[in-house]
């Protein structure tokens, strides 16, 4: 299943992650994972959100810069060599993984591991074919 991610883009600046989590905060909405990546200038804060569609307009009513990507939450194992199958079988079908992020549930056996490919469907179908656990958005929390 492939699910939307926001990705917002900042001023690397103190306060900057802060302010986005307020904005979300204020509007009820929950930030089930998140990733922060950073340049010399500017930062590029990657979420996974309860209610999407909501954190868009508040975002964006903010004067914030945001865009949606489509990427895959992947059920991993937790335990050595897990992640390895999976990247094992995206690079034998010759699909580039651009970045990933990853959790464990501290309630469970299971990481989650959000994966952007250069080839979304092919990802998706590769993966699933091969019997490993995709989620949805809703399914991203613990």
């Amino acid at each position: 299943m492939i699910l939307k991610q926001i990705s917002v883009f900042v001023e690397n600046r103190y306060g900057a992650i802060r302010d986005i989590t307020k904005i979300l905060a204020d509007a009820g909405i929950n930030i089930r994972a998140l990733s922060v990546a950073d340049t010399t200038d500017f930062g590029v804060v990657r979420m996974i959100v309860d209610k999407r569609k909501p954190a868009l307009k508040a975002l964006r009513e903010n004067g914030m810069t945001v865009k949606e990507t489509d990427v895959i939450a992947l059920v991993s194992d937790d335990r050595p060599g897990s992640l390895y199958k999976a990247l094992c079988l995206l690079a034998e079908n010759e699909i580039l993984v651009e970045y990933s992020y990853g959790f464990v549930s501290p309630m469970g056996d299971d990481a989650i591991i959000i994966l952007k490919c250069d080839d979304m469907q092919k990802a998706l179908s590769c993966l699933t074919e091969s019997g490993f656990k995709l989620l949805t958005a809703e399914d991203v929390k613990f």
